[in-house]
């Protein structure tokens, strides 16, 4: 039988034993796709839409693993009643944060934030061009990519303790380059 002929039942009763990781996959995949769409129709924001997906296949599948699904043939409504909740929470703590920031905002301190200098990208850029080619690729990679030192660290074939050495050298000569202190 292959991941796609499983029954809502089915997915159900796998995930429930713990003994199909490939039940939970092809339970992310047929209703991540749903829930995204329920998010964007209810959310109106990608990136909101995204989150609630996560959520709540989370939480699905949290519940799908303790049992707590009474009717395993209606898996989609049970999914579609957590995505229903979940948007109903979210909705009800953002309206808790307006009125409390009406109720208290006026007495809040207020807080200077400081400026934050002006960036000089050519010169940014080259310093950049300046570094060795190993240490440009882990700064970009860390911080345009958002890659973690073990990404990192298995695409170089190097150790992440080694990739947190290359980082924090380029990092220096990139502010020795334009100036600034550490």
């Amino acid at each position: 039988m292959t991941d796609t002929e499983f029954s809502d039942s089915e997915l159900v009763e796998l995930i429930g034993t713990g003994e199909s990781p490939e039940a939970e996959a092809e339970f992310c995949r047929r209703m991540g796709p749903r829930i995204r769409l329920y998010g964007l129709r209810h959310l109106r924001d990608e990136h909101a839409a995204q989150d609630l997906m996560q959520q709540v296949l989370i939480t699905s599948l949290e519940a799908l693993r303790l049992g707590r699904v009474r009717e395993p043939d209606k898996l989609a409504s049970f999914v579609l009643g957590t995505c229903r909740m979940t948007v109903l929470d979210q909705k009800r703590g953002a309206h808790r944060k307006e009125r409390l920031l009406e109720q208290f905002g006026a007495s809040l301190p207020q807080v200077e934030l400081p400026e934050t200098p002006e960036c000089d990208t050519e010169r940014l850029a080259v310093c950049l061009q300046s570094l060795r080619e190993r240490e440009r690729t882990v700064v970009v990679m860390t911080f345009y990519d958002e890659a973690t030192g073990a990404d990192l660290a298995g695409l170089l074939g190097i150790s992440e303790a080694n990739v947190r050495v290359i980082r924090h050298r380029a990092i220096h000569q990139l502010r020795d380059c334009l100036g600034v202190a550490a």
